[in-house]
């Protein structure tokens, strides 16, 4: 199975990010011609995992459990954009990169120390794909297009592993499917990494991601 770990938007800034990419960038020459990816299936990919043997499963989610257990939950938001070339457009992220960076490489050694074949480690840049492209595009105005977008801040409270089914060759328009398999809580904010929050008035549930 394909699987990747990862950090997914919730409702009410995946929203504010779609209205912002109807309202910016869907009317720019051109953009008939982009791959859209569908809202569905938004996330921050923290560790791609690739093709993963079944029977791993339960020990990968074992330490990604812990991984998320080690890393306290944090405030996030959708800021701006960029580009990979003339292939992905991409909106950023904002807040708490260096705990998104933490979980990522968290989520990486999780996934090496179960025996899953890891691409060579390289520096974290958190992206979320919004558009894709057959051929090389100037996709520049599209990123410019999206300076200074700010969406709703939420706080990150799990890490997600999910299950990625590529689309049909030859269909057009099919997009990947997206499958979360398991959900990982993080640590409640100022509990500290792996312990447990000092009792008192129950918490306001976090708000889900999907």
């Amino acid at each position: 199975m394909r699987l990747f770990a990862a950090v997914l938007p919730p409702a009410q800034p995946a929203d504010e990010l779609a209205a912002a990419l109807d309202e910016r960038l869907r009317g720019l020459p051109g953009a008939d011609g982009l791959r859209w990816t569908g809202q569905e299936g938004w996330h921050f990919t923290l560790a791609f995992m690739g093709e993963v043997d079944e029977g791993l499963l339960p020990e990968l989610t074992e330490r990604l459990e812990r991984a998320a257990r080690r890393t306290d939950a944090f405030s996030l938001r959708l800021h701006g954009g960029g580009h990979f070339g003339g292939r992905a457009l991409w909106a950023g992220a904002a807040g708490g990169i260096a705990e998104l960076r933490r979980l990522a490489e968290r989520a990486d050694a999780a996934a090496r120390r179960t025996g899953v074949p890891m691409e060579e480690h390289r520096a974290y840049r958190p992206h979320l794909t919004v558009a894709r492209t057959r051929t090389d595009t100037d996709l520049v105005p599209y990123a410019d297009a999206l300076d200074g977008f700010e969406g709703t801040p939420w706080e990150v409270g799990e890490l997600a592993l999910v299950r990625s089914r590529l689309p049909v060759d030859g269909v057009r328009g099919a997009q990947p499917r997206y499958e979360t398999l398991v959900r990982c809580p993080t640590a409640k904010r100022g509990a500290g990494p792996g312990r447990k929050p000092a009792a008192g008035p129950a918490a306001e549930p976090g708000t889900d991601g999907r």
